[in-house]
């Protein structure tokens, strides 16, 4: 750095063609020594949603218009509780904590152990985050993994977890059975209850099993349970709750999101609780990183986990939905597998989902195809129930061939 610096003074003091030569020169040195770059978005992989731009294009070609049952983005209001305290905290002209209003971190502990019963929570444990996908893609990088360590997520999965392990440039590999790992050591498995897309939920003996199998490895276990309030056929468990923690959250970190629970994913608010020593250090780095909720969002999301009237409401728009929509997919030719959770069915014909999705694009019908969430999924569709209730009406009608 000295270096250049000195190149650079001594060029304001020869000629114009001497300072263009050794402008030059000193380019080639420092391109010569310089190590290249990784170019980290060449090796993301492609961002899913451009690849069903033909099939978007059709269903939106539909004399009725598109009934948009690919991406599950909230359509519903956001419920007025928020909308009241985001405006009184709207006068907000300092910086927020990083860290969290105390109001809100014992918000958070309160939530957990009333609404999840998870033991002994301490505030100090609980870290709002930025939306919860902002941390499941910086998650192995916060912990400070790299090329020497492993990431482990199920095999049908949301892609940001295999997004997370590449910019961290950590190995990643799929599983199901943690046992198949053998002798690998993995430091972060990712589990998935309610899953993203399949809607399977995890049992509290199966949530268990795998806690004590990574404990016993040393690494960190990330639960993803962002769609933990929406159970219909079984009711979802958080890993914090004692029968999977065994009363410990060490070596335990769980996820959420106000997003679904409370139709704020306009707001980006979300949080990540557990082990006390792991959440501090993500809080660490957050502080130098500039990783911090608005203080306005925290306002509102205090309000919002304290209120479960308004989950129960939107619970019971989804669950009609759900009513319309299964029955008008399985009448069509549609087996509908796991969905026991969530806001989703994960639905096949047994054939390409490619096929699946251009079929629908035909009715007018937008979906996600299975093998945006791994090979594996590759015969599967995913429809989302975030869609108004006419336009979820119009796609059960044009399924059964109304």
């Amino acid at each position: 750095m000295n270096s250049a610096a000195s190149s650079g003074s001594h060029l304001g003091l020869v000629g114009s063609s001497e300072a263009e030569s050794t402008a030059a020169s000193a380019s080639r040195v420092v391109s010569d020594q310089a190590p290249g770059r990784r170019g980290l978005a060449a090796e993301l992989p492609d961002f899913p949603w451009d690849t069903i731009a033909t099939a978007r294009a059709t269903a939106q070609a539909h004399p009725d218009g598109i009934v948009d049952l690919a991406i599950g983005t909230p359509v519903d209001p956001t419920p007025r509780l928020a909308r009241d305290a985001l405006v009184r905290a709207a006068n907000s002209p300092g910086y927020p904590l990083t860290a969290g209003l105390a109001e809100l971190r014992t918000g958070i502990a309160r939530y957990l152990t009333e609404r999840w019963g998870a033991a002994g929570v301490d505030p100090d444990a609980t870290l709002p985050v930025i939306g919860t996908k902002e941390l499941v893609a910086w998650l192995p990088t916060l912990l400070g993994l790299g090329p020497d360590h492993l990431v482990v997520y199920p095999t049908t999965a949301y892609p940001t977890y295999l997004v997370g392990a590449t910019i961290a440039g950590c190995g990643a590999i799929t599983c199901d059975d943690l046992d198949e790992l053998g002798e690998l050591r993995p430091a972060l498995v990712w589990i998935n209850s309610p899953s993203n897309p399949t809607g399977q939920v995890l049992g509290a003996d199966e949530l268990a099993r795998r806690v004590e199998w990574a404990r016993a490895r040393g690494a960190v276990v990330a639960s993803d349970e962002c769609y933990g309030e929406y159970g219909w056929e079984a009711e979802p468990v958080s890993i914090l709750h004692p029968s999977v923690s065994r009363g410990s959250p060490v070596g335990l970190l769980a996820v959420h999101s106000l997003s679904k629970r409370s139709n704020l994913a306009g707001y980006r608010a979300g949080f990540v609780a557990g082990d006390r020593a792991l959440v501090g250090e993500l809080l660490a780095i957050r502080k130098h990183a500039g990783m911090i909720v608005p203080a306005p969002v925290q306002r509102v999301m205090i309000e919002l986990l304290a209120d479960s009237e308004h989950v129960e409401v939107q619970r019971r728009r989804y669950a009609a939905r759900r009513r319309l929509l299964r029955p008008a997919l399985e009448s069509a030719g549609f087996r509908i597998e796991h969905s026991e959770g969530g806001i989703y069915l994960w639905a096949t014909r047994d054939e390409d989902g490619r096929r699946t999705l251009d079929l629908l694009a035909g009715l007018g019908i937008l979906v996600a195809p299975g093998d945006f969430y791994g090979p594996a999924a590759s015969t599967y569709v995913r429809l989302s129930l975030t869609a108004t209730d006419e336009r979820i009406t119009a796609a059960a009608a044009r399924l059964s061939g109304r």
